[in-house]
């Protein structure tokens, strides 16, 4: 017989993602942000947490707790959206794990197993932050940070980050592929691969970077192919968005989620840091490449797309928002699936045409304050003239 203790949090979880979510009514004419996380460390199974036999564990402790949910490459499936989440135990090592759900933001339950991945890299002590690619030669790729320790220093929090590569058909079985290869970079994180072949081979987008946590001479987002997905080498990254000084991507960047296809090309939603007194702040941003040269930025937005905001602003790691899934529909809905503080998943809302839109019409980052104000005034000289006429 079950512990008392189990059915009444059973009930709790039980009400808690059957939910409804509702939109907030903060306006920007972007993206509607959802009032509920989607995910959260509560959502997951009891059965991960706590040993049910009531003879090993009569009290009903939680065993193996969860601290946190964060960081989950997307996919929309055959009508379903799933989130692949990085899962967090209160021992500090990450996990991954699919959470299904109908809806796009709300009612995500996660399936009985977390993701078991072939255990080929035996120095390997960490994975997270998982890219999902539907890719046209039929697979889905996951994309991830592996991470071990850095044998060349004594420092016990010194490490060294690799991308994993694996790939699957269904979600359940997963192939692990050799981790990618950049030969001028010796430390790689943010690591995507991009849905089509570009001149017959596999493109990605990098991050380059010298040390585990500083970017070093790493420019901003790189680029680069690679013949053999199963034995992935590139030898030149190139760079396409470039950090620069005084702007959200100053201390450092990295691509997001897949781009997104579209006429006018690949939609990037990626995130950018920079430092402030209170440590560093993650935003999220957004710019596009060429469709067939995928290297080259044709649009840049200035300033960020998503920043934190009241709650999303505390928790492990306060004053971050990070993306590395999003989806479209079949009625050309995106769905931006982003962490906050490194602690819970949310959902914001928009349209393929609005995002378009942004991206390709809102002014770029004038980089000087002096600059700045003349754009800005130039927009309300136009708008004072047509209220004005309005006015007649």
């Amino acid at each position: 017989m079950l512990h008392a203790d189990y059915y009444v949090e059973l009930a709790k979880q039980e009400r808690l993602l059957a939910r409804k979510n509702q939109p907030k009514t903060r306006y920007n004419g972007i993206y509607t942000r959802w009032e509920h996380p989607v995910l959260t460390r509560e959502m997951a199974p009891l059965t991960w947490r706590y040993d049910l036999d009531t003879r090993s564990n009569p009290l009903f402790l939680e065993r193996l707790g969860v601290n946190a949910t964060l960081n989950a490459g997307a996919l929309y499936l055959n009508g379903k959206y799933y989130l692949v989440a990085r899962v967090e135990g209160n021992d500090r090592k990450s996990f991954f794990a699919v959470a299904e759900s109908d809806s796009p933001v709300d009612g995500f339950r996660f399936w009985d197993y977390p993701v078991q991945l072939p255990d080929t890299c035996p120095e390997e002590t960490n994975v997270y932050d998982m890219r999902l690619t539907q890719h046209e030669d039929g697979w889905i790729y996951g994309v991830f940070c592996s991470e071990s320790k850095d044998k060349d220093d004594p420092d016990l929090s010194a490490a060294v980050a690799a991308a994993g590569i694996v790939r699957t058909k269904d979600l359940r079985t997963w192939e692990r592929l050799d981790n990618l290869v950049t030969r001028q970079s010796p430390q790689q994180r943010n690591v995507l691969l991009l849905p089509n072949f570009v001149n017959g081979k596999y493109a990605f987008y990098t991050r380059p970077m010298d040390g585990f946590i500083s970017t070093g001479s790493g420019g901003g987002i790189g680029f680069g192919m690679c013949d053999d997905i199963c034995h992935a080498v590139i030898d030149e990254e190139i760079i396409t968005s470039a950090r620069r000084y005084h702007t959200i991507t100053e201390a450092k960047n990295g691509a997001g989620a897949v781009p997104i296809r579209t006429e006018r090309g690949w939609v990037h939603i990626a995130h950018g840091v920079r430092n402030t007194a209170a440590g560093l702040r993650y935003v999220i941003y957004a710019f596009a490449t060429d469709l067939n040269e995928p290297w080259k930025v044709n649009a840049e937005p200035g300033g960020f797309l998503i920043a934190p905001l009241e709650g999303e602003r505390v928790g492990d790691v306060s004053n971050v928002v990070f993306t590395n899934g999003a989806v479209v529909d079949e009625n050309e809905n995106v769905y931006i699936y982003y962490a906050s503080s490194d602690t819970r998943v949310h959902v914001a809302s928009t349209t393929l045409d609005r995002l378009v839109d942004y991206v390709f019409n809102t002014p770029a980052d004038a980089l000087r304050s002096v600059k700045c104000v003349e754009q800005r005034c130039d927009m309300i000289r136009k708008n004072l003239d047509i209220l004005g006429k309005e006015k007649q």
